[in-house]
Order: C-alpha cells, then structure tokens, then sequence
C-alpha cells in the first residue's frame, strides 16, 4: 500500500481520487485536506476529465476528522482555521465542472458523512453505514449540517445530528443521501459504469450542466426559469450541439470537429 495519502488515477475521462489513510479510517487531517484541494484544483481546469469518483481505502470511507490531531491543539484559531480550511474543499467539489461521485464503503460519520451529501452523486455499498456522530462526544456536527441538510429532509437532518446515530444504505437512499445501494462485490463497477455514462455526453451539454443546476436551485420559480432560458439558449448556439441534434434529425453519425 503506498504511503501518499491521496491517490490518484485517470481512465476514459474519468479521474478517482482515492483517499489513503486506511489505518486512520480515512480521517481527514490537515495534510490529507490540502491534497485533496490539490487535486481538485488542477481537476478543475482539466477539459479531458469528465467525471471524478471519490473513493477510499481499507475498512471505511471517511471517519470525519483526526480527532486526535485536532486535540494536539487547543486554539480558537487553529480551530477556525481547521474547519475553514475543509469548508473550502467540500465548496471546491461544488464549483468543479465535473459532477463528482462518492463511492461510499464501510462507515462514513461526522464529516465523512459531510463529504458525501457534498458529492453531487453517491453509490453505496449494502454494508455502509452514515452517521453524523459529534453528538456523542459533546461537538455538534455544524460544518458536516450545512451539506446534510442540503440533501436530505430537514427533520431527517436534524434527527441524525441530534441522535448521532448510524444509518443503513438502504436508509441512506431512502432520505436521498445516496443514489444507489449495492451489493458491496458491485460497488466499484457500478460507480464506474455511473461515471463513464457521464463522461460519454457531449462536452457542451455537461460544462455547463452542473453550475446551473446549483445556480437555478438557489433562485425563485421566475428567476430560475429566465436564468436556466438564458443557459440553454446558449447551449443551442454551441457547434458541438448543433452536431449532436443535426445527425440525430438526419439519422447519422455525429462527425467528429
């Protein structure tokens, strides 16, 4: 097993990014969140990269944070610091052009559970479990809150947070944290045949695709609907679109520019 602390590898236009601290359970220290802003940073302005799967090693995906790196520190500004340094990874996942895709095994608690309500897809395996479990230990999950309670139903959110307790994949999909469990032998593929169904659409479709499905959201049903016209007209305008629907009125290949 190699000693770096994130992976990286790249096939068919799409890019996995494994997290590798398996002995740590993938907890995310300051190192591994600065190589994770890395990482996603030059993914960000990479045209010839489609998709990107977040994935992990070992037994789990993400415990959240080093709890035992954070307390060799007792400083408000360390603290400060810490959770602003995260904050700007889970909004860097957000602003890439690439729709990401946690692939979930094992546990993902506190702000491992934040990393995949942050992903804009997630594929699970049957054994997986998602807590956000701070509670417990006297810490309220505020960061991992902000993702949580953008994906699932806020009293579903907040029963997680004030409980901490775990749920199943099955649970996960039902609150709509995840979009599929599977069995855990399947999980790798499954992701990846998400992934390269992705990375097959037009280039055109897919660069602006994700920005405005997040822009749109966060707009009334009228400005949604004038900014989402505006995208699309311009969508039409785009050669690579007018090649798509072009051979598709006239029943031939797309030719290739």
């Amino acid at each position: 097993m190699s000693n770096q602390l994130l992976l990286r590898e790249t096939n068919q236009g799409v890019a996995r990014l494994t997290l590798n601290r398996p002995t740590k359970f993938n907890a995310l220290s300051e190192e591994l969140l600065a190589e994770l802003k890395q990482a996603l940073g030059d993914i960000k302005d990479d045209e010839e990269i489609a998709t990107v799967i977040l994935a992990a090693n070992g037994k789990a995906f993400c415990a959240g944070h080093d709890l035992r790196q954070m307390r060799a520190s007792h400083d408000d500004g360390y603290y400060q610091n810490l959770f602003s340094n995260c904050s700007e990874v889970m909004q860097l996942i957000g602003k890439l052009p690439q729709p990401v895709i946690a692939e979930v095994q094992g546990i993902a608690t506190a702000a491992g559970c934040q990393l995949v309500a942050t992903c804009d897809l997630a594929v699970a395996a049957q054994s997986a479990r998602f807590a956000v479990s701070g509670i417990n230990l006297g810490l309220f999950c505020s960061t991992p809150s902000v993702a949580l309670s953008r994906n699932i139903s806020r009293k579903r959110a907040f029963e997680m947070l004030l409980t901490g307790d775990f749920i199943d994949a099955d649970k996960a999909a039902e609150y709509g944290l995840i979009n599929y469990a599977v069995d855990d032998s399947a999980l790798r593929e499954t992701t990846e045949k998400l992934a390269l169904n992705i990375a097959s659409k037009p280039l055109a479709a897919r660069k602006v695709g994700k920005a405005m499905f997040y822009q749109q959201l966060s707009k009334d049903l009228s400005n949604a609907y004038a900014y989402s016209g505006n995208v699309m007209a311009g969508n039409m305008m785009d050669p690579e679109t007018v090649e798509h629907i072009d051979a598709f009125l006239e029943k031939r290949p797309v030719r290739k520019s």
